[in-house]
């Protein structure tokens, strides 16, 4: 082995470990520190996914984690039903909705803006994979400034028992069943728990939280 090849092998090897060593920038509070919301509107998701059903599938994972972290939620049936009672029908026109008038109407320090990238189910030979990409923007009903921004990806694949002919039938089973149900649903729940609390870039405790103000 020549000089050079183990200098391309070292300057290779260090930026391996310089990829590793990557670090998580914590996220600017400044701006929720000086808007603090109590409550939050849950619009629903822009969905820029294939799946027609991932809008309604992810709102309805969304309010429990924001009511773990110590906020109010308003019920996102009830929002939902009472906006397109007024005129809104879709996701995009929802999320049109003047911020004045969601403090002003329904009484909102916030509204969550979320929007689906990716949803649903991909199948392979022997295998399938479910993903939820997703990201999100809180804003301030009163100074329209954001509160809070994040985003998450997941994916999750059927496990694969090594036995190709189990795994072609078990493959072919799995994508009957998720013909009939939405694989990608429970995916929201994870993909919620990356998205809200995420290592220093988390959204805060609210209020009703006894962590209210840890970080």
């Amino acid at each position: 082995m020549n000089l050079n090849t183990v200098r391309s092998i070292l300057c290779l090897a260090l930026l391996i470990a310089l990829g590793g060593c990557a670090t998580i920038q914590p996220y600017d509070y400044t701006n929720y520190r000086a808007h603090p919301p109590r409550s939050i509107l849950v619009l629903p998701p822009l969905n820029n996914s294939t799946a027609i059903e991932g809008t309604y599938s992810y709102l309805s994972t969304v309010s429990r984690p924001l009511a773990e972290l110590g906020y109010y939620v308003f019920p996102v049936a009830v929002i939902d039903q009472y906006l397109k009672a007024n005129g809104m029908p879709t996701a995009g026109e929802m999320q049109q909705i003047p911020l004045d008038k969601a403090r002003e109407i329904i009484g909102a320090d916030a509204v969550l803006y979320v929007t689906l990238e990716k949803y649903g189910s991909k199948y392979e030979i022997i295998n399938s994979v479910s993903m939820v990409t997703v990201k999100a923007s809180l804003i301030d009903t009163r100074s329209h400034t954001v509160l809070w921004e994040g985003d998450a990806a997941v994916q999750q694949a059927a496990n694969s028992s090594g036995n190709i002919l189990a795994d072609l039938i078990a493959a072919a089973v799995t994508q009957v069943i998720n013909s009939k149900t939405d694989a990608a649903h429970p995916v929201c729940r994870v993909a919620n728990e990356q998205l809200f609390f995420k290592d220093k870039r988390a959204l805060p405790y609210g209020p009703y939280s006894p962590q209210y103000a840890s970080r």
